[in-house]
């Protein structure tokens, strides 16, 4: 099966780590407006398109995350170079030695030896453009995060500062797919900042692919405040044009204290306001130690369901049926 998976950073890396284990083949498409950290920096001061987000999905579908995975996220602690990983300095590298960010991305794979392929969804750099609720107009990232946060607003209208068109081998991915996956990841600046490329919903939506939306397990301050389940699929289709086939939502861990720091910081879990046969509702997450104890989704058992979903409506498509039930899907 040719599964394109389309997001940003964390979530979709999350997910490839469990998929590369299955027969698929992969195509990761993955934003080009990322504007924090050592991403925002690189990307300011080499005018280079931010490398964060590419290289976390390349190290997770390396063949092996040994030491060339470990170094390619190693991050300097002081110094000059505080901040920067070296993945994203060998990217911008290789971006100014051979001239393009896709050949650059290209070589990384190869180094890395990767199972699949990792794609900028464009071939030319980008900012958000974010119109709030109150009117509001604001520009970059980091900027629309830091304004939700601090206004309590929510995100009207996403789109670009500038359009820019689809990266020719992502439109082909799209339209060759037999499934698209959407997420998991930040709904407006991982997952929609990709629907907003010239050309990525119209592609989607002509593509023969079964179209599957992974929800947040929680919801994000700056991003989706009070979000509830199918406030997040109707953005997700609105953007994309197009209905989608699967929702596959995942269940927050039974870990009061951990839930408790969410809460603090005023993240709750996604509430599940509908019943819809296109459901797919379980327990996918984990905890994971990043600094701080973290609700993901787990690569194995997220991969897993997905798999197995895609493998029954195979099955049933051969023989001559069509849809698949929930009851119907190995979890």
């Amino acid at each position: 099966m040719k599964v394109v998976a389309v997001g940003g950073g964390t979530g979709l890396s999350t997910l490839l780590r469990g998929l590369k284990n299955y027969p698929c083949e992969i195509t990761a498409v993955v934003t080009i407006t990322d504007e924090g950290g050592s991403s925002g920096i690189l990307r300011e001061e080499l005018n280079v398109p931010p490398p964060g987000d590419i290289r976390n999905n390349l190290v997770a579908l390396a063949s092996s995350e040994n030491i060339l995975g470990a170094l390619f996220n190693y991050r300097f602690k002081d110094g000059s170079l505080s901040g920067h990983t070296v993945g994203n300095i060998i990217l911008a590298a290789l971006t100014k030695l051979t001239g393009s960010f896709a050949e650059a991305v290209a070589n990384a794979c190869d180094i890395l030896a990767i199972k699949g392929r990792v794609l900028p969804v464009s071939l030319k750099m980008a900012r958000l453009l974010a119109v709030f609720e109150d009117g509001k107009r604001i520009i970059g990232e980091t900027n629309i995060v830091e304004y939700a946060k601090k206004s309590n607003k929510k995100i009207s209208e996403l789109a670009l500062e500038e359009s820019v068109e689809i990266n020719p081998d992502v439109q082909k991915a799209l339209m060759e797919s037999d499934a698209i996956i959407f997420g998991p990841g930040s709904l407006y600046t991982s997952v929609i900042a990709n629907l907003v490329v010239d050309g990525f919903a119209k592609n989607v939506k002509e593509a023969r692919a079964v179209k599957i939306y992974v929800s947040n397990i929680m919801t994000q301050p700056g991003e989706t405040n009070g979000y509830t389940l199918s406030e997040h699929i109707k953005e997700v289709e609105r953007y994309v044009d197009s209905k989608l086939d699967y929702i596959i939502h995942s269940f927050p861990p039974n870990n009061p204290e951990v839930l408790q720091k969410y809460e603090l910081k005023g993240s709750h879990a996604v509430s599940v306001d509908l019943e819809d046969e296109r459901l797919i509702l379980g327990h996918f997450s984990s905890i994971a130690y990043e600094n701080d104890y973290r609700i993901r989704h787990d690569p194995i058992l997220l991969s897993e369901v997905i798999y197995n979903l895609l493998s029954t409506k195979a099955e049933k498509n051969f023989s001559g049926k069509t849809g698949i039930k929930q009851s119907e899907v190995t979890m």
